[in-house]
Formats: C-alpha cells, sequence, structure tokens
C-alpha cells in the first residue's frame, strides 16, 4: 500500500506503537542440554598402541560436536582400491541422496518458519458489472446496471510479542540442525558398511589363495598316493582317502565364488551403480591394521552424529513446549489496507477514488477446556521422551565403542595364538607326510593332519578378517578418524548451532 493513503501522523504512531510492543516477554523454559554422567575414559584400552599415541589429559565427557573433521578414514588402510570405492559412495549411494533430500526439506521448512517474522502483502485488482432488481424497494440503485472498479494492497504483520514465532523458529532450525547430523550418520554408516563388505570380499580372495594352494598340494599328495597304489605299496583305502580330500578342497574352492560374487555385489549398490557395472579385481595383499591409540578420550563421541541429533531433537522439543506456553497469551494483529475504487475505469487515477484503512487487533482466549493446557503437557511429554532419547543414544554409544575395543584387543590376543597354531598345524603335516613316504604310518594320519592344517589357516584368515571389521567398527563408533590431527579438530567447546533466539531465551519461563 503507498503511504500517500496515510496521513503522516498515522504512520508514525503505527511505528511507533509496533516498535513498543515488539519489546515483549519470552515464555517458555530456558533450553538446557540433558546431562548425563559418563567416564573420561573407555574402560577397555588397547594394547598394542605405544605410550607416545596416547591421548592428551583434560578431555571431558561427550558433548555434540560432529561438525569436527572426521576425514577419509578409509586411508588408514592403506589400500587404494578402497580409498577409489570409498570416493564414489557419496556422489552414487542413495541412502545418502534421500538424507540430502530430507536435508533440502528441513531447510525449507526453517526458512518457512522464519519468514513469519515479516508482514504478508497482497494485492488484487477487481472489475465487475452488477444488476440490482428493479423490484427491490428501498434501494437507490434498484433496477439499475453498475460498473465497480477497483485496485488495491492489504498489508497484515503480527508482531512476536510472547515469542511464540521465534519458537516455531528454533523448532524448526533444530531439527534441520538434526537433519544434517542425521545425513553425516548415513554417510559415516554407508563408507563403514563398503569397507567391511570390501574387507570381506579380501578375506575372501585371501581364502580363495589358500585353497588353491591346499588344492595343489593335495593334488601332489593325490599323485603321489596313485604312484604308490599302483606300485602296490598303498593301498585302495589310502587312494580313496587322497581322492576325497582333494574333490572337499575342490569343493570348497568353487562355493567361495559364491561369497565374492555377493560382497561385489553390495558393493556396487553402495556405490549406487548395477553389479554388472563393477568388477573388482582379485587381490591378496595385505591390508593394514591401523593401530589404535592406548588411551581413547571419550570426548571423541563428540563427533558422534546420532549422538548430536538426539540431542537437537531435545532442543526442538524444548521450543514446541515454549510454543505451547505462548498460547496462554494474546496475540497481536496489525492490518492496513489501500488502493482505488470508481464505478468508471477512467476515474480510477483521481484523487477521489483512493481509501485506505488501518487498525490493530489483539485477541485472546479466555476459555478452550483445557485443549492449551493439555497441549502443553504433551509437548512437555515429549521433551522428556526425547531428553530420554538423548541419554540412551549417549549410553549404547559408550557400548558401541567399548564393544569394538573388546573385539580389537581380544581379536588381536586371539590371532597371535592361531599364529602358532598355524605353525604348529603345519609342522604335524610335514612330518606325517614324511612318515607315510617312509612307510612309517597309513595315509590316515596323513590326512587327518592335512585336515587340521587347513582348518587352522583358514581360521587365521578369518580372524584377521575380523580384525579389520572391528577395527572399521570402532572407527565408526567415534564418530571418524582418531589421528592425531582429527583429535586436535574435538574442542571441549565445540556444541551444535543454534539459532540466535534460543540464545535469547536464556531467562526465566514466564508462567502461563
Amino acid at each position: 500500500m503507498r503511504n500517500s493513503f496515510l496521513p503522516r501522523t498515522t504512520c508514525a504512531l503505527a511505528i511507533a506503537v509496533g516498535t513498543t510492543l515488539m519489546v515483549g516477554c519470552t515464555p517458555g523454559p530456558a533450553y538446557v542440554r540433558p546431562s548425563i554422567q559418563v567416564p573420561d575414559q573407555f574402560k577397555e584400552k588397547a594394547t598394542a598402541a605405544t605410550e607416545t599415541q596416547r591421548a592428551a589429559p583434560g578431555w571431558v565427557p561427550a558433548d555434540p560436536g560432529d561438525t569436527a573433521m572426521r576425514g577419509d578414514w578409509w586411508t588408514l588402510f592403506g589400500d587404494d582400491t578402497l580409498n577409489a570405492l570409498e570416493g564414489r559412495v557419496d556422489g552414487g549411494n542413495q541412502s545418502i541422496a534421500k538424507g540430502l533430500a530430507n536435508l533440502q526439506a528441513a531447510k525449507a521448512a526453517a526458512k518457512e518458519a522464519r519468514a513469519a517474522y515479516y508482514p504478508t502483502i497482497t494485492a488484487g485488482v477487481d472489475a465487475n458489472r452488477n444488476r440490482t432488481s428493479q423490484n427491490v424497494v428501498g434501494r437507490s440503485l434498484a433496477g439499475k446496471t453498475v460498473s465497480d472498479y477497483a485496485a488495491g494492497l492489504d498489508v497484515s504483520w503480527e508482531p512476536d510479542l510472547f515469542d511464540r514465532i521465534g519458537h516455531q523458529v528454533d523448532a524448526a532450525t533444530a531439527r534441520y540442525q538434526a537433519d544434517q547430523a542425521d545425513l553425516a550418520s548415513i554417510r559415516l554408516a554407508m563408507h563403514a558398511e563398503l569397507a567391511i563388505d570390501y574387507v570381506d570380499l579380501r578375506g575372501v580372495d585371501a581364502e580363495t589363495a589358500l585353497l588353491q594352494q591346499t588344492v595343489a598340494d593335495y593334488t601332489k599328495a593325490h599323485d603321489l598316493v596313485q604312484v604308490r597304489f599302483n606300485g602296490g605299496i598303498a593301498s585302495e583305502s589310502d587312494l580313496a582317502e587322497a581322492e576325497t580330500q582333494l574333490q572337499v578342497a575342490s569343493a570348497q574352492l568353487v562355493d567361495l565364488g559364491e561369497s565374492r560374487a555377493r560382497y561385489e555385489h553390495a558393493i556396487a549398490m553402495l556405490m549406487g551403480v548395477a553389479p554388472a557395472e563393477l568388477s573388482i579385481p582379485v587381490s591378496t595383499a595385505a591390508i593394514a591394521m591401523p593401530a589404535v591409540p592406548a588411551g581413547l578420550p571419550s570426548t571423541l563421541l563428540q563427533r558422534r552424529p546420532d549422538i548430536a541429533a538426539a540431542e537437537r531433537r531435545v532442543a526442538a522439543a524444548n521450543a514446541d513446549v515454549g510454543e505451547a506456553t505462548s498460547a496462554f497469551f494474546p496475540d497481536l494483529l496489525l492490518s492496513a489496507s489501500g488502493g482505488v475504487e470508481a464505478s468508471r475505469f477512467t476515474q480510477l487515477a483521481t484523487l477521489p477514488s483512493r481509501f485506505w484503512a488501518i487498525g490493530p487487533a489483539l485477541v485472546s482466549t479466555l476459555f478452550d477446556g483445557g485443549r492449551r493446557k493439555q497441549e502443553l503437557h504433551q509437548a512437555e511429554a515429549r521433551e522428556e521422551g526425547a531428553a530420554a532419547d538423548y541419554r540412551q543414544t549417549v549410553l549404547s554409544a559408550f557400548q558401541d565403542v567399548e564393544d569394538n575395543l573388546s573385539s580389537v584387543r581380544v581379536l588381536s590376543d586371539e590371532a597371535g595364538t592361531q599364529q602358532r597354531a598355524v605353525a604348529a598345524s603345519g609342522l604335524a603335516e610335514k612330518l606325517a607326510l614324511a612318515r607315510y613316504k617312509a612307510g612309517a604310518t597309513d595315509y590316515l594320519e596323513v590326512v587327518t593332519t592335512q585336515s587340521v592344517s587347513l582348518d587352522q589357516r583358514r581360521v587365521y584368515v578369518e580372524l584377521s578378517r575380523r580384525e579389520l571389521e572391528s577395527d572399521i567398527r570402532l572407527i565408526k563408533a567415534v564418530g571418524g578418524n582418531w589421528s592425531a590431527d582429527t583429535l586436535s579438530n574435538v574442542s571441549t567447546n565445540d556444541a551444535p548451532p543454534t539459532s540466535s533466539s534460543v540464545d535469547r531465551r536464556e531467562q526465566k519461563r514466564v508462567a502461563p
């Protein structure tokens, strides 16, 4: 609406009144992050790290700080193929794409909530022609046809006297931040899942190489028994046992092809490509075991995005309580309209055709049967539930880390023991074969020792795979890489970003 429609004194009065009314109170509870008792250090500690790898003192219980850099943590394993596959996850994974879409929707919702701070301006034009019945008594226009042309603006604005809009903005902003953390959590999970599938695939490759060598050794042993059988030295049962052992190992080798295909297909899905478009070459190169610091600080959990998301949903629920509290206070609506109206189109531009109207409205609910009170109770209960979810998420995160620290420690010890078992069974196999060649024993002893040796070597390959999986799950559990550079990015002051109105509401609650 053009200012010419309003007397200057009216404009000045409206501005003064509006400015005064904006200085209202902020009902609702000030947000305080839910408290939870957590240790400074984890119970389980890795045993392989040196003293120089220990974390510096001064760590505090975990607070959400998922904005800290996680880095390309998969590079810790020193595998170029893994690095290349991981590099394609963000751009192709459909779960991440959905998370991005959800984040964009939450961003739009936050902007929509903030738009309520501004006035609403509408404009319209109208042209109509009507005739009043001639048989209507007491109307000056009875039996006449009249044209009506109009153009005008309507302006309405609701000052946020009791921070109702502010609470809505706080809630929408906190939920947007929670969706940001959810997206980070999805990314972390997808990268970790691909790394685990890749380690499993390499485990199959290692087991395949082992069985290929075993089949070759069993073939040589079978040929030896065949020669001895042809010479009348070995029995037919010895030959049957050698043949059986060779065919069983060959069948196990063939069976590994199915497992490898499944892991390769799973990796393709995580990258967002069809299985036919991905082929990972066989490799038996060793994958590096990352060194786990002996004293991981619990502050690493600050970077876990699921903790951050849970905390920000508590903040959103707190803002909902504030909004429900604001409903007990009156609403002020300022509105103004103006324009031109005439019965002839040519008269619209003339001064007498103008019209305007301005006036405030203060509205308050006097009785609603307890509806607002119950809505407030619901909001408070939801906040309590969100706080419980947050605490449970923190506790689950500690359990997750402790479980994987324990797995890393136990599997490392077990792998050392298993190495000795592999060496002992290999020696027993060689001795049994030498005794058989010398005629000191039958072939059953050879078969038994060979079977035991193969089992022990396969167990060692499986343990190596499980060790790597535990490392990956531990990295995921602490929210990413634990290298020195990454640790330096985690600050005890890290906290989820909040809107300015959340900071502004750090004051006493105004009771309804």
